[in-house]
């Protein structure tokens, strides 16, 4: 039996202090666990690993119980541990031994005793309190006069009484795991859901953004076109006007010159021609004026104010307004058949606000041909 005492200490477990409990793994240092409590003590040195099942399915460490060996493993964690089949054998072989040697001890049903006569075994049951007693608490004790019943009887009841109990919580349980798998389900649902709506609003709003920028490109590009009209136009007329003061200075320091000759008789020659040129030179009848205010481009002037009052308005649609917003639909496009703008009221008004204003045109002035354009519209003397 000494032999055998001290085969069972050889055969216990570090961690759980148990016989080893299959499949028995070996570790580098040589000594044994279960593979169980191998598993218990990598979880609880890696607490932040992924697990499988309840196993920590990647690579990690941790130290041997016995002898503080570090033990390193590779992704199949635990499982990559070799089991120690020697080990697995002897503890068949000595529980194998141990069976055949001891006698199996013999149940022992223990009756409970009564709390008040001690020496007296609990034997019937008091139906009026819901208690069991023994007899003589029947005959002389606290239930005396109360209703009772044979121990058994009211066991056979009761224990039906408690299997239907646990049958319908049984029920229950797998009713409430039913919609608890629903919830789950719906949960799911609504994510995905809200996912494909947010999804169809930023592409509702993109669509706005690009005729928002087409519409951009579409008025900047008007108004850089009478821009450039007009800049060129005025260049133009620089021009005129430099060419201008330069013949006329010249013909002043060709009058200072005539004014310098002593002979008379030459300078009164010079003189008729030199009068003919500096009144020629003094008219501006024949270039062109520009009249005031024809730099401004105040008439490509916008107001939003209703169009930022209809965005900031915007919202999702009721249910009752989707049936009125297909028939919407299908009067937006016979309108836009007919050339009409695809837009409500807030839409015209955009339209309508963004138009430049309406110039009174003024005839142009005949030397100035190639900017007609431009002089058409903005008044010029």
């Amino acid at each position: 039996m000494n032999t055998m005492d001290n085969l069972e200490k050889q055969l216990i477990c570090p961690i759980c202090i148990e016989m080893f409990t299959k499949p028995v793994v070996i570790l580098p240092c040589q000594h044994n666990l279960c593979r169980k409590c191998a598993n218990d003590v990598f979880q609880a040195s890696n607490p932040y690993l992924p697990t499988r099942g309840g196993s920590l399915t990647s690579g990690g460490r941790f130290r041997c119980p016995s002898c503080r060996h570090e033990v390193v493993l590779d992704r199949h964690g635990v499982y990559g541990l070799q089991r120690n089949l020697l080990v697995e054998n002897i503890i068949d072989m000595f529980k194998q031994e141990s069976s055949s040697s001891k006698p199996a001890p013999e149940r022992k049903e223990e009756t409970p005793m009564c709390d008040v006569h001690e020496e007296e075994k609990i034997n019937i049951y008091c139906v009026t309190h819901g208690v069991p007693t023994c007899s003589m608490c029947k005959v002389f004790g606290a239930h005396k006069d109360c209703e009772v019943a044979a121990i058994t009887s009211i066991y056979q009841s009761k224990k039906a009484e408690l299997s239907d109990g646990i049958a319908m919580m049984v029920g229950n349980n797998d009713r409430m795991q039913g919609i608890v798998s629903q919830l789950e389900e719906a949960c799911r649902a609504i994510e995905e859901n809200g996912r494909r709506q947010k999804t169809l609003v930023c592409e509702r709003f993109d669509q706005l953004y690009t005729i928002l920028e087409e519409k951009k490109t579409e008025m900047s590009q008007k108004v850089t076109a009478e821009q450039e009209e007009k800049v060129n136009y005025i260049r133009g007329l620089t021009r005129k006007y430099g060419d201008h003061l330069e013949e006329s200075c010249k013909m002043v320091e060709l009058g200072i010159q005539t004014m310098e000759e002593p002979e008379m008789a030459l300078f009164l020659q010079n003189t008729k021609p030199l009068l003919k040129k500096l009144a020629e030179a003094s008219s501006t009848a024949h270039l062109d004026k520009v009249e005031r205010g024809y730099e401004n481009m105040d008439h490509y002037s916008v107001d939003f104010k209703k169009e930022g009052l209809a965005l900031r308005s915007l919202d999702f649609l009721q249910d009752d307004e989707d049936e009125d917003e297909e028939d919407e639909d299908g009067g937006a496009s016979a309108e836009e058949g007919d050339g009409a703008p695809g837009v409500s009221a807030g839409g015209a008004a955009t339209a309508a606000s963004v138009q430049p204003a309406a110039t009174q045109p003024s005839p142009p002035c005949p030397s100035a041909a190639s900017s007609g354009s431009a002089i058409a519209s903005a008044p010029r003397c």
